[in-house]
This record gives structure tokens, C-alpha cells and sequence, in this order.
């Protein structure tokens, strides 16, 4: 699997486009806006988008998604329906932070923890991470080794969970009982900064790391 990250809104926040390598089938992970963007990186790259995928319904992460949809002709998979009210809403979240084209939209399919998504030859797993939002999840690409896991992680930080739904108990639980597992290797790709591995936060995380959690 072959991926770019393209930073979308004003919010910087982490658009990916993923892809196949043996057919250019591929998918775009969140994107939040700047669709005229987004799809001039797909077109460049050769790739074939066949699929959209959601973490969660925030606007940065969501907000282009219908528009990219109609464009390309394709579905929008995730996130789970605890997202359903926060999606709603998209088209009065852009309007409050000045993102344009914002809109609300009904995914042709929900998503839960133990389903699997796919693209071309590629297959992810998805993991159910709430605590940033009610409905968050993750996508995970075991053969390699990298997770999409839009704002759960940081690297050195967590997700907020000052917003409506979020609760850093069950924040933290998610990380070490879905993501840590997967193992120490496992580079992933956060909804903001840079990417990092999860041996490393486990070392150096001041929220999640094991010297901070007593592991």
C-alpha cells in the first residue's frame, strides 16, 4: 500500500489518500475540505479512487466528504452511527469556523469495531476508539503495519476530550486496549502533525505512555 498525506482546511488537519500498488485502486481517508485539492493529489498519483473512509464526524475530518462523493462517484464508508448527530451538523460546524461547503451526508455504510474495509488488492481493520468523539474508529492496514487513526493519538499527545462526547477515560482505554496491541512497530498516521509508531509513544507519550500509566 502507497499513501499521501495532504493537510486540508485551515485546521491542518491530515487527509490521506491510500492506494494499491497493483491495480491504483485506491481510497481517501477524511477529507475534511479543499476537495478541488484533494482530487488534483488523485489525479497526479494515477490512482482510482474507489472508496471514502471516515473516522469521525468533526468537521476537519468530514466536511468534504458529500462533495468528494458526488465528484468521484463514489461511496463513503464509516464512521460508526454514534457519529450520526455530529455529521448532522456539519453544515452549522463549517459555518461557525469559516469552512466553506461543509455539509451534512448519510454514509452508504456504518462502521464497527471487527468490520474490515477495502480498496483494490488492500484490506483494513476497523477498531471502535471512542473517547474523542462517541463514535471514532480506526483503520489499520496489518500488512503494512500502519494505522489511520484520525485524532485518538498524537504524536506526544492524545485527542481532546473537552467536546461534546468525549471522556479522556475512555479515551485512554481505547488506545491501550485497541491500538497498543497491534504492536510496537505499527506506524500510524494521526489527524494532525507528524506520524510516529506506537513502540514510541508507549516510551515517550506523557498522556498514554507505560511510566505514566504504571505498565
Amino acid at each position: 500500500m502507497k499513501a499521501i498525506i495532504v493537510p486540508v482546511t485551515p485546521l491542518q488537519q491530515n487527509c490521506t489518500i491510500a492506494w494499491c500498488e497493483e491495480t491504483m485502486k485506491g481510497c481517501v481517508i477524511d477529507p475534511g475540505g479543499e476537495v478541488d485539492k484533494l482530487l488534483e493529489v488523485i489525479e497526479d498519483r494515477g490512482v482510482t479512487v474507489e472508496k471514502i473512509f471516515i473516522t469521525h464526524g468533526h468537521l476537519d475530518h468530514a466536511s468534504g466528504a458529500a462533495e468528494l462523493a458526488e465528484r468521484l462517484g463514489v461511496p463513503i464508508e464509516g464512521p460508526h452511527e454514534n457519529e450520526r448527530e455530529l455529521i448532522s451538523t456539519l453544515g452549522e460546524q463549517g459555518t461557525r469556523y469559516g469552512i466553506e461547503g461543509a455539509r451534512p451526508f448519510e454514509p452508504t455504510r456504518w462502521l464497527k469495531g471487527g468490520d474490515t474495509v477495502s480498496f483494490g488488492n488492500e484490506t483494513m481493520d476497523v477498531k471502535f476508539c471512542p473517547g474523542h468523539t462517541t463514535g471514532h474508529i480506526v483503520f489499520y492496514n496489518e500488512k503494512s503495519k500502519v494505522a489511520f487513526v484520525g485524532d485518538v493519538l498524537f504524536q506526544g499527545s492524545i485527542g481532546r476530550t473537552d467536546f461534546p462526547g468525549g471522556n479522556a477515560a475512555t479515551l485512554i482505554n481505547s488506545i491501550t486496549e485497541e491500538l497498543w496491541p497491534l504492536g510496537d512497530d505499527v506506524n500510524f498516521v494521526s489527524g494532525h502533525g507528524a506520524m510516529s509508531t506506537f513502540g514510541q509513544e508507549r516510551k515517550t507519550n506523557p498522556f498514554v505512555g507505560d511510566l505514566v500509566l504504571g505498565n
